[in-house]
């Protein structure tokens, strides 16, 4: 394998090494769990982190037996984060990272190296979606992430490009599927009618929620769940007292129903409506980057963000010809902004409102074969969106208005021998048509991209597996990549070529039972990776062309996770080391974050409904940059403690506690641009009433 196999051997002893002497590396804090499975010998064994089921990678699995980096962030872990922001559950995902500034309207994602919030068309490097519905939104200096963390009760995190072939090509960096509550997460068999109301507050920026949730049963067919919270945040100040962030309102609701019928209850149509609003008042234009101020303030900017979808599933476990998905879906993120002392230069800029309107449609149908000691599953299926994106009362040079269609057709094909091997194989084609509006007749501009991979992973025994993956995929430029006209270029950016990635997994996984008590669990998971990416388009900002496809780049790293259940103990841990460098210039990559080290350990009171712990969060200089300010290492430390009562009067309450950066430590995240929060008081309470 020259090269990749040789990065590829070393950083999988690097990891081994860093994890024996660090006793393990960070995940989240998870909340111990109580549910029990059964293994292959019919012993009862406890589920960690690693044991969560991932829907978004084809057949459904734990998370230990992808052949891919999979996270999964449940319910459990967003209550216990008391997240204000979407990226506060990210946090300690290994290989992932928060990027932009304090503010909700700043907020991004880079995982293994790419994605920033600042540079155009990196948002099109990760793929989001929430319920399935793809969210897209780009504006310079603004955040291109709007959701609320107490909508949701799971995020699924896939890493690298092989992700392209379900979700779509382009996924350089990888998928982020953001999934909402349903009214089956309250309900019981005894239980049709759920109230459950919730608050909490901060202490640092006196930041507030007050939510409300219903859920109810009419019958075994039917159900509907209204979800409504607001928030108020407010500045925040920093390890050394600094003062920092912004003033804002966010309303925000959701509304589901799901209806189910036929032969077993297997065919089901679910309705859903979710916004999200973040409303700020003196706000700087530029939110994502406190170092520049020259740009002003606005009087108001109000994003809003709609999702709504239908969707039919049909599992018809009788049919092994039918396990049927359809969903058709709608997307509106719109940001509206004003502002009275605009700059000159910028007034026009400053009033204006931004938005993408996108409508989408998604089938796929899986067909089973299983024979004596093999299975066979073959997903085929097509995804098809029409997004449009405007610019109100003013015609902007560097957000072109016009539409986007796209149509990826894919194939996947994932075949099981002897519950031991496990291959994944397929391909995607997409198809893109731009269509600019820029006030001159332009030409549309068509791409295809091209998607295919081939994943493994073989369990030598019960207890130890190894895998690996080969994936290709190309990203289709952007409307604001190809018909950006700010510097002048009258003629466009017609002749940009998708970036191409071509990119290497290898790793092992393994599991241990009754090491220290009976019935205890000890799981790891270490992946290293090598992503060659050419084509790579960048901006020359202040140039002619703004955007060329002048970059070639290699990001290579490992990332290992660790998870141990007990009966009185749990530890979540994990490690990540990636390093870019750009293939041109020999330099590196500014958009890698460093070294990063977390764990959690914690102890679970089961009989008493108590569960306590602790977090560390252990981070590295990052001082392989070029033009990015260095930034020096740093270490936070959190607490925690949740009380759920099992019995007596207090039956049905929660109550939640934690000190966030407990020794007030001054720091600041290599990728985002404001001091990070201080020492934080955060305390929740909920109660819930049911009926039968």
């Amino acid at each position: 394998m020259g090269l990749v196999g040789n990065k590829a051997v070393h950083l999988l002893g690097s990891a081994a090494f860093v994890l024996a002497v660090n006793a393990g590396g960070a995940l989240a804090q998870d909340v111990a769990q109580e549910t029990q499975a059964v293994d292959q010998q019919g012993k009862k064994k406890r589920v960690t982190s690693l044991d969560r089921l991932v829907v978004g990678a084809g057949v459904e699995k734990v998370a230990i037996d992808t052949p891919q980096a999979v996270s999964v962030v449940d319910q459990a872990e967003i209550d216990n984060v008391q997240a204000t922001v979407i990226t506060d559950i990210i946090e300690n995902i290994p290989g992932v990272n928060a990027t932009g500034g304090a503010s909700a309207l700043g907020q991004g994602f880079n995982i293994r190296g790419i994605g920033g919030s600042q540079t155009a068309g990196e948002e099109g490097r990760i793929i989001i979606n929430v319920d399935g519905v793809n969210k897209f939104f780009e504006q310079y200096r603004l955040g291109g992430v709007f959701t609320d963390p107490e909508l949701l009760k799971q995020v699924e995190i896939l890493r690298g490009p092989a992700s392209s072939t379900l979700y779509g090509s382009g996924a350089l960096g990888g998928v982020i599927n953001l999934v909402t509550k349903d009214a089956s997460d309250f309900l019981t068999d005894d239980i049709n009618t759920v109230l459950k109301l919730k608050g909490s507050y901060s202490t640092n920026g006196e930041d507030a929620l007050g939510s409300a949730v219903i859920a109810h049963r009419f019958n075994e067919n039917t159900e509907v769940l209204l979800v409504g919270n607001y928030r108020d945040f407010s500045t925040y100040t920093s390890g050394d007292g600094s003062e920092e962030g912004y003033d804002y309102d966010s309303p925000n609701g959701l509304a589901k129903g799901t209806f189910t019928f036929g032969e077993n209850r297997e065919q089901q149509i679910r309705l859903s409506y979710e916004q999200v609003q973040f409303e700020a008042n003196n706000q700087e234009f530029n939110v994502i980057n406190g170092n520049i101020s020259s740009f002003g303030i606005l009087d108001q900017r109000i994003v809003t963000d709609k999702t709504a979808l239908i969707a039919y599933q049909n599992e018809a476990s009788d049919n092994p010809w039918l396990d049927l998905n359809v969903q058709f879906s709608y997307s509106d993120t719109y940001n509206e902004q004003y502002s009275a002392n605009a700059p000159p230069r910028l007034d026009s800029f400053f009033n204006a409102d931004y938005g993408y309107e996108t409508y989408q449609f998604n089938i796929d149908n899986t067909f089973e074969r299983i024979g004596d000691n093999w299975e066979n599953y073959l997903t085929v299926g097509n995804q098809t969106a029409h997004q449009k994106r405007t610019t109100e009362e003013y015609k902007s040079t560097s957000h072109a208005e016009g539409t986007d269609f796209q149509s990826g057709f894919f194939i996947q094909n994932e075949f099981i021998w002897d519950e031991r091997l496990t291959v994944i194989t397929g391909t995607r084609l997409d198809y893109q048509k731009l269509s600019a509006d820029v006030g001159t007749p332009v030409d549309d501009k068509d791409y295809l991209g091209f998607s295919p991979k081939i994943a493994a992973l073989y369990k030598f025994t019960d207890g130890f597996s190894v895998f690996g993956s080969i994936a290709h995929t190309e990203r289709l430029p952007t409307l604001d990549e190809v018909y950006d006209s700010s510097s002048g270029n009258s003629s466009f950016h017609l002749n940009l070529e998708p970036e191409k990635s071509n990119n290497y997994e290898i790793g092992f996984a393994t599991s241990g039972y009754d090491l220290v008590s009976d019935g205890d669990v000890l799981q790891l998971k270490t992946t290293a990776f090598y992503n060659d990416i050419t084509n790579l388009i960048e901006s020359n900002f202040g140039s002619v062309p703004r955007y060329s496809n002048i970059g070639k780049a290699e990001i290579y790293g490992v990332e290992v996770e660790l998870a141990y259940e007990s009966d009185p103990f749990y530890i979540n841990a994990g490690y990540s080391h990636v390093r870019g460098k750009n293939k041109e210039t020999g330099g590196y990559l500014d958009s890698v974050a460093p070294n990063e080290f977390v764990f959690t350990i914690g102890h679970v009171m089961p009989e008493k409904g108590i569960d306590f712990g602790w977090t560390s969060r252990i981070v590295g200089p990052q001082n392989d940059t070029d033009d990015r300010v260095p930034s020096a290492g740093f270490d936070t430390h959190d607490v925690f403690i949740n009380w759920t009562p099992i019995e007596g009067p207090l039956v049905g309450w929660d109550a939640q506690f934690r000190v966030d950066n407990i020794f007030d430590e001054q720091f600041k995240e290599y990728l985002e641009f404001y001091p990070g929060v201080g020492r934080t008081f955060k305390f929740t309470l909920a109660k819930q009433f049911g009926w039968s």
